[in-house]
C-alpha cells in the first residue's frame, strides 16, 4: 500500500462525511451541540482513523485503527436511527447502505490485514 489515499474505503469514507453533513443539516439547531455534532465527529472519525492507522509502523497498529472506524460507523448508525425516531429525518436509507458498504469494505481490509500477518 503506497498511502491510506489509495484505499477506495477512504476515499468513500470522505463521500460519506459529505452525506452525514448534508444528511443532518436541516437538523433543529437545539441539536447543534448534540447529535449534529456527535453524528458528524462520528463521520470525520471513519476516514480520520483509517488515515493514522495507515501511517502507523505495524500492521496490527494499522488494524486497531480500522477497529475504531468500524466503531464509528456503528455510531453513526445508531444515530441516524435517532434523527428517524426524534423525527429530524426521513432520508436514512442511502446513508444507512452506505454505512453498511463501508463496514463490509472495512472488514475485508481488515480480514486481507490479518492474513497478511
Amino acid at each position: 500500500m503506497r498511502s491510506h489515499k489509495d484505499l477506495i474505503v477512504y476515499q468513500r469514507s470522505l463521500l460519506y462525511v459529505k452525506c452525514i453533513y448534508d444528511l443532518s443539516h436541516d437538523f433543529p439547531e437545539v441539536e447543534k451541540f448534540g447529535l449534529t455534532s456527535q453524528i458528524r465527529r462520528a463521520a470525520v472519525s471513519v476516514p480520520s482513523n483509517i488515515a493514522e492507522g495507515a501511517a502507523r509502523r505495524s500492521a496490527k497498529e494499522f488494524l486497531q485503527f480500522l477497529y475504531i472506524a468500524l466503531g464509528s460507523l456503528s455510531e453513526i448508525e445508531t444515530q441516524i436511527e435517532i434523527a428517524k425516531l426524534l423525527g429530524y429525518t426521513i432520508v436514512i436509507d442511502s446513508a444507512l447502505e452506505e454505512n453498511v458498504q463501508l463496514r463490509r469494505m472495512l472488514l475485508k481490509l481488515i480480514e486481507n490485514i490479518k492474513n497478511k500477518i
